[in-house]
């Protein structure tokens, strides 16, 4: 199986963003990395192995939505269809990515009591207390990033996302929401990470009981990690002729945990370029180029191998 997403994410602040503009070597334009040069790659891919001969086997192209928040295409897909291996064109630069973390987003709220702002005897601040917080998720994130980091992935992570609370300059917040992500490595799950922020709360409540905070899981997806030894791996880096290609682990979320998950062996490889969620996106024509016609190799000699 190739697979790769079709949706992209906002385009505020670019002009004419889905109108390819080719300049120097590079494709211009919102997705033009992230990910339609990987989609390009492995449809194309598809018809040179049909051209040059595919004498066994199956392959599959699966052109999915919704990966740049729920993956509800690779959901459906994977209820649906199976494979012997997959290779996700997510942006790598040609390197074959064999792992990449997960994340888990989730939201906090501080509550006071709202009271005119010239009255702070009957007033509690919110937002205040949701500086409390904050102060003490940027201490956890330092420690997360102080830990010794895994050999492909790097460390674990955290950042305050969005932020909300207040109704008028002339009284005292009752209600401040904070919602953040917590990037995470294979080692880790719900239930640790959730803990995590719990406990963050609980000292803060300790330290003051007039603190109020709560904690809400939003939406999670695992870290995955493919062993680099697997056959998968040694097949593209035969059809890539590229033996002596380094393996990398990728720091974005992709639909190869899904796949994994549903018992498919997932790699990532795909064009380089620049630009990912920014207002000036490309991609290297001739990385997609490479990157057809070294996952053509790999469909014909894997689907002859299984």
């Amino acid at each position: 199986m190739f697979c790769g997403h079709t949706d992209t994410v906002g385009v505020e602040g670019m002009t004419a963003p889905f109108d390819p503009v080719d300049r120097g070597g590079r494709l211009y334009g919102r997705g033009s990395q992230d990910m339609k040069g990987g989609l390009a790659a492995m449809i194309d891919a598809a018809r040179v192995a049909a051209t040059e001969g595919l004498t066994a086997g199956r392959l599959i192209i699966a052109a999915i939505v919704d990966e740049e928040f729920a993956s509800i295409g690779a959901d459906a897909l994977v209820s649906r269809w199976r494979a012997d291996g997959a290779v996700v064109t997510e942006p790598t630069d040609l390197h074959i990515a064999t792992g990449h973390k997960g994340f888990a987003w989730f939201e906090i709220e501080t509550r006071g009591r709202a009271a005119h702002g010239s009255r702070p005897r009957e007033g509690r601040d919110a937002i205040m207390r949701m500086g409390r917080v904050l102060h003490a998720l940027e201490a956890l994130d330092r420690r997360l990033q102080a830990k010794a980091p895994h050999p492909l992935l790097g460390t674990a992570s955290l950042h305050a996302s969005m932020i909300d609370g207040g109704a008028e300059l002339s009284s005292y917040p009752d209600r401040c929401t904070l919602k953040l992500e917590r990037r995470t490595l294979n080692d880790e799950d719900d239930g640790s990470v959730s803990g995590e922020l719990t406990a963050l709360l609980d000292r803060l409540r300790h330290a003051d009981p007039e603190f109020e905070g709560s904690l809400r899981a939003l939406f999670s997806r695992p870290a995955y990690e493919l062993p680099s030894s697997h056959a998968l791996v040694m097949a593209l880096r035969r059809a890539a002729q590229a033996q002596d290609a380094d393996v990398v682990g990728m720091s974005f979320w992709t639909d190869a945990a899904v796949l994994g998950a549903a018992g498919i062996p997932s790699l990532l490889f795909g064009p380089g370029g620049a630009g990912l969620h920014s207002r000036e996106e490309y991609v290297e024509i001739a990385d997609v180029l490479r990157c057809r016609d070294g996952l053509a190799a790999l469909a014909r000699e894997w689907c002859r191998a299984t």
